[in-house]
């Protein structure tokens, strides 16, 4: 009981810090600083921030599915809860590593390439990585929110 507690308690503070995070970044930050701030400091800044959220995110991450883990290989019974919160886990900790490991540090390249978005085929790809990414952290809010709430229930 005591080792559900403590996984639960990390993970819900895990996915807390992830999620607050991708919502403050892709709400507010990010177009705030791509409407006022002129190119290309606009974008070298939030590839900056991006860089340094996406470690973040990977430990969180990282986080949540170990706690998931210790509370699969705790002995306690597993419910349909569990299994749909661990696989939601899982799914949003991949979109997250395909994000800062794979596409995060593609769109920080082609930008300080000096690709601009739509322009040419850099910026063309620059475009499509933009919306993988868009997707992606969509992806894990919708995930994160339900891992929150099969935290609760559970």
């Amino acid at each position: 009981m005591l080792t559900r507690r403590i996984t639960s308690i990390v993970a819900v503070l895990a996915a807390a810090v992830w999620l607050g995070g991708i919502v403050a970044l892709g709400a507010v930050a990010a177009p705030i600083v791509f409407s006022r701030v002129a190119w290309p400091q606009n974008a070298d800044a939030m590839s900056l921030v991006f860089h340094r959220f996406d470690a973040v995110a990977m430990v969180c991450a990282a986080l949540v599915v170990a706690s998931e883990v210790a509370r699969a290989t705790a002995g306690a019974r597993f419910t349909p809860l569990d299994h749909g919160r661990g696989a939601a886990s899982l799914l949003a900790a991949v979109a997250a590593f395909v994000e800062g490991v794979s596409v995060s540090p593609r769109i920080a390249a082609l930008h300080a390439g000096g690709a601009v978005r739509g322009v040419n085929a850099a910026g063309l790809e620059l475009a499509h990585l933009h919306g993988v990414a868009e997707t992606l952290g969509k992806t894990e809010v919708g995930l994160l929110v339900v891992v929150l709430v099969l935290h609760v229930l559970s």
